[in-house]
């Protein structure tokens, strides 16, 4: 009986320190500089993005490809970055602000690709290039699909 009080005492006193370590080695992020850092890194994505935006239609591109070559350029851009392991520091320090814009996904593909290419094209990039990027293309297709149905209906109900 003493034998498993002791037991007892020595699981909580270990748990207690467990605690303790774990306090003292989980980083301590203060919220507000994070916005700020994620507004700031989005925020250059983004002007960067209507730099380009600017630029085609200066040279007489029409609005809806020069938005098809903003987005090429910032795709492009990410996945040259993210090879040179330059964009994931970046998102690193910015947080949701360099992985929520178009740049994010491309680096979401990118990044499990350029990992995973020693192990061959098919087990390697093949198997893994989608594995972050996979459910966002996943939940995004079939959301747009039910919307696409539910508007169907609405509409051959008259309803739209």
């Amino acid at each position: 009986m003493n034998d498993l009080k002791n037991m007892k005492n020595n699981d909580a006193e270990t748990s207690k320190q467990y605690n303790e370590y774990v306090k003292t080695v989980t980083p301590t992020k203060n919220l507000w500089v994070q916005m700020i850092k994620a507004f700031l890194v989005g925020g250059i994505i983004c002007v960067i993005g209507q730099g380009i935006l600017n630029y085609c239609e200066s040279l007489g591109i029409d609005k809806e490809t020069a938005g098809s070559w903003c987005s090429l350029l910032l795709v492009l851009a990410s996945v040259l970055l993210t090879g040179l392991d330059i964009y994931p520091r970046l998102a690193n320090f910015g947080g949701a602000g360099a992985l929520v814009p178009i740049t994010g996904f491309a680096n979401s593909v990118a990044a499990p690709a350029i990992e995973f290419k020693k192990e061959g094209q098919v087990f390697g990039v093949g198997c893994k290039i989608f594995t972050i990027a996979g459910p966002v293309i996943l939940y995004g297709i079939f959301t747009s699909w039910l919307l696409g149905l539910g508007y169907w209906l609405l509409k051959m109900l008259g309803i739209i």
